[in-house]
């Protein structure tokens, strides 16, 4: 389950990514509707958060340095527009970097960032679609916001310039912010349904006829692991047989013809979730095939 290059569907609103493996993975890209309602979400957290964080900021500094001093009142308005500038950053950093490729705003709303190549979101995609958000975002916004020495006429740029990146995903077919260009992703709608696999396990049936070792689980990693998931869920059976040998042929499996490819693959599926939740608890995140990383604990 290595890279996959991008083919597009004849449907306005998906994306196929082909495996070298054969695996035909069907995206639905996000709309302009949901992409703004995520960030609407996200927006408000991060405004409740920052209110919070004000309260505890004033209160500390004003205290400390002085309530009626200028000098006081100066280091607390620094420190108010470092944290919020960090809080905005680390905010849609951190959450999309994680297994989920999302913020909160982005689950609520089931969507997800991936890599239009069909490879691994890397922390480098993450960081560069996000930082691109202040040029987008709130830099505009500080132009709006009619602070001292800002007339007239800078508000009126900052709201051509906030209007042309608000309207720019509406003006392409993948619907790509320009953070979404430079970083190569896509925003997709996939909402967390449960897995029928999910509902084998619980029942524990089929999953017991199949034992695996660590070394046949340590031959994958999480992007596997989802690119895993998104078979089993499109249900196609000649995907499912082709998955099945690849993984096979990889990890040494000895196996008959009689032998069930969706049944071994969602075994395979609940083994290797459950070893990467194990390595993660010791600090050992394994996120592709390629990493090798030794496990710690």
């Amino acid at each position: 389950m290595a890279s996959a290059s991008p083919v597009y569907s004849t449907l306005h609103e998906e994306r196929t990514l082909i495996t070298p493996e054969g695996v035909d993975l069907r995206l639905k890209l996000a709309t302009a509707g949901q992409r703004a309602g995520a960030f609407l979400l996200d927006f408000m957290l991060l405004i409740v958060i920052l209110v919070i964080f004000s309260i505890v900021v004033v209160s500390a500094g004003l205290g400390t340095l002085g309530a009626g001093s200028v000098d006081g009142i100066e280091i607390v308005a620094v420190i108010w527009l470092l944290g919020f500038f960090l809080l905005r950053n680390f905010y849609f950093i951190a959450f999309e970097i994680g297994r989920r490729s999302a913020t909160l705003g982005k689950r609520i709303m089931g969507l997800r960032v991936v890599a239009r190549d069909g490879g691994r979101l890397t922390a480098d995609a993450v960081i560069a679609r996000n930082m691109m958000r202040e040029i987008e975002v709130f830099l505009p916004l500080s132009f709006l916001s009619g602070g001292e020495g800002v007339d007239g006429a800078i508000a009126l740029i900052g709201l051509v310039w906030a209007g042309i990146f608000l309207f720019f995903p509406l003006f392409n077919k993948d619907r790509l912010r320009a953070g979404d260009i430079i970083a190569g992703t896509w925003v997709v709608h996939a909402p967390r349904r449960k897995l029928a696999i999910d509902l084998a396990s619980e029942s524990g049936e089929g999953a017991s006829a199949f034992t695996f070792t660590d070394e046949q689980l340590d031959a994958y990693g999480e992007y596997e692991l989802q690119t895993l998931e998104n078979v089993l869920r499109s249900g196609n059976a000649e995907t499912e047989e082709n998955v099945a040998a690849t993984i096979r042929g990889k990890i040494g499996w000895d196996w008959s013809e009689a032998e069930d490819d969706r049944a071994f693959l969602s075994a395979y599926y609940a083994a290797l979730s459950t070893r990467l939740e194990r390595r993660m608890l010791f600090g050992n995140r394994r996120l592709d095939k390629f990493d090798t990383g030794e496990e710690q604990g």
